[in-house]
């Protein structure tokens, strides 16, 4: 009785990938002609059991110069499943571009028995043959990759070195029209205030709490913090410069501040950040400084003291400073001066948003003929809280000694006596925009 040998069913998986989407919307596009391609292959080898399965693997828009491609990660999966017997491509660049990324492939097709097949380079890698004309097609694959990123790359610094704008997002200030930054004049004025105003208050992080109380937003939306500000002040692309590689060189651009301008800013950057902000504090003081007591009629002054480079501010009794014996139940001798400071604010917040204070100052206005609009009166109190954050250290001072009469500290808490006659005062100048915070 005769015998038949049966033929093994090898289940062939064709990838397909181009770098770049242009033309995929076409009705017979390069992937289309690759699968075409690959598929008259695996038909000319239907003797040999081979048979295209229906999963398609295209990856349209993708570089060859990495695995993350979705089709591929796919392509992958089903091999591990144990799904696929042999990978069919047109070149071997579509599989990958990186002897790299090639080397892990190969490595897991041969985990899994797996034949990779190159229909125009005709190898495949069951043979030793083809592993080496795998790896000399690769290598020069790989080669010309590098030479066209070279190309990019001398390119792009030779563009840069005219002064061109070699594209991503157009910083604030400038908009981009036929591939040129081009000054947009509301935005330039943001940028321009930001270079003022750094000089004027030497700290980026006050700055920053200044341009959020009036909502100032960079090009894609985000409040300015700090961070922002110090990458705007360090551009040099608002000198009318483009950086490049440690060097700048003249743009085609205009620029958006003067050299003067610069200068300034970065006179004030010279200084360590540890001096200014010391210069900044030390401009503020404390704000109860001569105001708080204890209970004995001790005056508390303000300390500071240095642990690595941080700096704490306290309120130290002079008994204690003096060395003069302090009495039992007189409280504390020593008080953390920001905790002091923050009930003492927060107090005079919870009492300007009280109903009862706005109709006190109306009726002090009235008493004294000034005129007054109740709406515009409440408005202004009701802008106070906001206010606050903003304001510059010596105006935080005034404000509490026109709203502080004196502050004791005792062993049973802290008593906030405050002075309901200055609420007028505030309350004026709050309405007449006398009231005047860092953005001013």
């Amino acid at each position: 009785m005769a015998t038949t040998a049966t033929t093994k069913r090898m289940r062939c998986a064709i990838y397909t990938r181009k770098s770049s989407e242009e033309g995929l919307d076409m009705e017979f596009n390069s992937l289309d002609a690759q699968r075409e391609a690959c598929d008259a292959y695996i038909a000319s080898q239907k003797s040999e059991g081979w048979a295209a399965i229906r999963e398609r693997y295209d990856d349209g828009g993708y570089s060859g110069g990495s695995l993350d491609r979705p089709a591929l990660s796919q392509l992958i999966k089903d091999i591990e499943a144990g799904l696929i017997d042999v990978v069919v491509v047109y070149k071997i660049d579509r599989l990958s571009r990186s002897l790299i990324d090639f080397t892990r492939l190969v490595e897991v097709f041969d985990r899994n028995n797996v034949t990779f097949v190159s229909v125009t380079q005709s190898f495949n890698t069951t043979t030793s043959m083809g592993r080496l004309t795998l790896n000399i097609l690769l290598s020069f694959a790989q080669f010309e990759r590098e030479v066209i990123g070279e190309r990019i790359r001398d390119k792009f610094a030779a563009s840069k070195k005219r002064g061109m704008w070699m594209g991503g997002f157009a910083p604030l200030g400038y908009d981009v029209k036929e591939r040129k930054l081009v000054i947009n004049e509301a935005e330039a004025k943001i940028v321009r205030l930001i270079f003022q105003k750094f000089v004027s208050l030497g700290s980026a992080t006050i700055l920053a709490r200044v341009l959020q109380a009036e909502d100032v937003r960079s090009k894609r939306g985000r409040l300015l913090d700090k961070g922002i500000i110090y990458k705007i002040i360090h551009n040099r692309i608002y000198l009318g410069e483009i950086f490049y590689k440690g060097t700048s060189y003249p743009g085609e651009h205009q620029a958006i501040v003067t050299q003067e301008m610069w200068d300034e800013v970065h006179e004030v950057l010279k200084e360590n950040s540890h001096v200014r902000g010391n210069k900044n504090r030390g401009k503020s003081g404390a704000l109860l400084k001569g105001l708080i007591f204890t209970t004995t009629g001790s005056a508390m002054t303000p300390t500071f003291t240095m642990k690595g480079e941080r700096r704490y501010h306290y309120y130290a009794s002079m008994d204690h400073i003096r060395g003069r014996l302090v009495p039992e139940g007189s409280g504390p001798v020593r008080l953390p001066g920001g905790m002091v400071d923050s009930a003492v604010v927060a107090e005079m917040r919870r009492l300007i948003a009280t109903p009862e204070i706005a109709a006190q100052i109306l009726e002090k206005f009235e008493r004294e003929n000034i005129p007054c609009d109740q709406r515009e009166l409440l408005a202004a109190l009701r802008k106070f809280n906001g206010l606050w954050n903003v304001l510059f250290p010596a105006e935080r001072a005034r404000v509490v000694r026109l709203l502080v009469a004196r502050v004791t500290v005792g062993a049973d808490g802290m008593a906030i006596d405050l002075r309901h006659d200055g609420l007028g005062t505030l309350a004026h100048d709050l309405m007449a925009g006398a009231v005047h915070g860092a953005a001013s």
